[in-house]
């Protein structure tokens, strides 16, 4: 059996939490397959907010321990889905 596991990560503050957030990221760079982020951007403003889609590899016990340092992050809402097959 393979499990497959996306994390969606709201940031509600980009300028304040973004630097806390990719370090994270860059410390568990490991478990990261794929990364999409985006916000909104016109010609007026740039979106505080910002979101995260990942694509992890690895394993349950490494996710979990993931997903609570992301959870200790204040601003940072976090989606999970998971895909057994």
């Amino acid at each position: 059996m393979t499990e497959t596991r996306i994390l969606g990560l709201l940031i509600s503050d980009r300028i304040k939490e973004a630097g806390k957030t990719q370090q994270l990221l860059s410390n568990y760079s490991r478990l990261i397959k794929s990364r999409l982020g985006f916000h909104e951007l016109n010609d007026n403003v740039c979106s505080r907010a910002g979101i995260i889609i990942l694509h992890l590899t690895g394993t349950s016990p490494e996710w979990k321990v993931f997903e609570d340092e992301l959870r200790l992050i204040d601003g940072l809402e976090i989606q999970v889905m998971s895909f057994v097959y």
